[in-house]
């Protein structure tokens, strides 16, 4: 029989790595193109989405790490979510706090520079996606349990 720690183990990085795709890469880049939404509105609700987004990967994280410790995760998986707590970090608490504060200022009506965080945010999203992918396949490889 499978127990929970297995269970969370295995599927967190898979229930992480499809919110990522969908808000990340779904929900993002098509929300400025849907009618009516102006980059006022959808700057808006990529504060509240991405938010979110980040509450829940925090939460999971920890279940990951919680379930790891209860089943025995092989070192690679414990550098890999070590990568990813650091990741993860750096996103909220360095480059999502700049774009917080863009997005108010240009919601002010400042006009801003151009800003490079936005495309260290998206590459840190795609390093994001491989390692929660390398993760959960050596999980479901590894056998944890």
């Amino acid at each position: 029989m499978i127990g929970i720690g297995t269970v969370v183990a295995v599927g967190a990085p898979f229930i992480w790595l499809g919110m990522v795709l969908a808000i990340s890469g779904l929900e993002a880049p098509l929300k400025f193109r849907a009618p009516g939404i102006t980059v006022s509105l959808g700057l808006g609700i990529g504060r509240l989405v991405f938010r979110a987004l980040n509450i829940c990967e925090v939460i999971l994280a920890v279940l990951l790490a919680a379930s790891g410790l209860a089943t025995g995760l092989p070192l690679s998986c414990w550098l890999l979510l070590g990568g990813l707590f650091g990741l993860l970090a750096v996103q909220m608490l360095l480059l999502r706090r700049g774009l917080d504060r863009r997005t108010q200022e240009l919601l002010a009506g400042h006009e801003l520079p151009r800003s490079h965080r936005h495309r260290v945010y998206i590459g840190l999203e795609v390093v994001k996606v491989v390692a929660l992918t390398s993760l959960g396949s050596v999980l479901v490889v590894s056998g944890v349990s």
